[in-house]
């Protein structure tokens, strides 16, 4: 297919504000899970991966009115997607060409279970109602720079960012843009925190993918956006491209509502997807940043996916879920992120935690690796079966 270029790209977790911060703590191995700080839950027993600041610092840094109406998510997500935006050399009379499209399942959660009792006895605080739902929340993020051609929200789990960055490809191999900027955000509420418990995969201790004493997972919030440019756009605006979109793929294995098939099906065909479009063997994989979130199921399930498509010669795998926790609508764009800096630095991010190897699964990278590396697998998998698979590729310098 033409070559999908990204030609930007912002970040915010719980290891960092911005892509230097992030870049510094991948390559010193420092992870951002930790007690929980800022989730006002009597659950405290469960390490997340929150965003160090509070609602009130992210608005300040945004130069928002301190009466502003917004939520967790939209904050991070401005937040990712104006540093985005300028790593891009995108300017507000750009937007009316541009699109947006973002990927969110908890949306305004966090004021809507904050605000509840006083929605339902009153007056008090129903201006948040308006700002519940998962599209409220991707408006107000674009709105906070500009008027962009669309603004588009995709809600399918896990797989949401990931999602978001398909369509956007896809909107751009078929003429309808020349510019898309996709990714996700999501913020940790007490509604997902009671949801992931109460289907008793969270973990009281920091999570160990694809370890034999993995109990599941860690929560985490953040957010990530790419710009998504035609070759043809990017030369014409006179900007290189950071990494190559070079392919994608997903499918739905509607195994089960949150587990995934023992076989991983819907996991293979994704990644096999992902690899036919982009032409590309499966010796020609540098590496897999994988979905790995440490719950028995996950890891199992992913495991065999992998063994399926490469054989006895899988990829060095990780999940850097370890760092963030999982960020759940965001990751796919997180980690996206994180592995357009193994491309352009050269280095396999480390599998935190991981020390005794899971029956019939891979064995992850638990050292610091530096190497070369061209083409990258990323895997992104939702509730109900809904996987996701894109391939990274070093961008060409000259």
């Amino acid at each position: 297919m033409e070559p999908i270029l990204i030609t930007g790209m912002g970040v915010v977790s719980a290891i960092g504000l911005g892509k230097a911060q992030t870049l510094e703590a991948l390559l010193s191995n420092r992870s951002g899970v930790g007690p929980l700080k800022y989730l006002k839950t009597e659950h405290k027993e469960f390490p997340v991966g929150e965003v160090n600041m509070t609602d009130a610092e992210m608005a300040a840094r945004l130069g928002l009115p301190k009466n502003a109406i917004t939520t967790r998510t939209s904050l991070m997500g401005m937040l990712a997607l104006g540093e985005a935006l300028d790593d891009a050399k995108l300017t507000p009379d750009m937007f009316p060409k541009v699109g947006f499209i973002s990927g969110t399942t908890v949306g305004g959660m966090d004021m809507s279970e904050q605000f509840y009792l006083d929605y339902v006895n009153g007056e008090a605080h129903k201006e948040y109602i308006s700002v519940h739902d998962c599209g409220s929340c991707s408006e107000m993020t674009a709105a906070h720079f500009g008027k962009f051609a669309f603004a588009t929200t995709l809600s399918t789990a896990c797989s949401s960012a990931a999602n978001a960055i398909i369509q956007g490809a896809n909107m751009i191999r078929c003429g309808e843009a020349d510019i898309v900027v996709v990714g996700g955000s999501e913020c940790i509420t007490k509604f997902h925190l009671n949801g992931f418990n109460s289907l008793m995969i969270l973990d009281t201790e920091p999570c160990r993918p694809f370890d034999a004493t993995r109990h599941g997972l860690n929560l985490g919030e953040g957010a990530a956006y790419l710009v998504l440019e035609s070759a043809e756009s990017a030369k014409k605006r006179g900007v290189k491209a950071q990494a190559v979109l070079s392919g994608y793929g997903n499918a739905c294995d509607a195994f089960h509502q949150t587990a995934s098939s023992p076989d991983g099906e819907g996991a293979y065909r994704a990644m096999k997807e992902a690899l036919q479009l982009a032409g590309l063997q499966t010796t020609d994989i540098d590496y897999i940043n994988a979905h790995g979130t440490g719950t028995p199921n996950n890891d199992a399930s992913e495991s065999q996916a992998m063994k399926r498509l490469f054989g006895e010669n899988v990829p060095p795998v990780s999940s850097t879920k370890p760092f963030t926790g999982h960020t759940t609508s965001a990751s796919g764009s997180i980690e996206a992120v994180f592995c357009i800096m193994a491309l352009q630095h050269g280095f396999l991010p480390v599998n935190l935690n991981w020390s005794q190897p899971m029956e019939e699964g891979i064995i992850p990278v638990s050292q610091p690796v530096k190497k070369p590396l061209k083409h990258v697998l990323c895997n992104a998998f939702g509730f109900g079966g809904n996987d996701s698979s894109f391939l990274l590729s070093k961008a060409e310098i000259g």
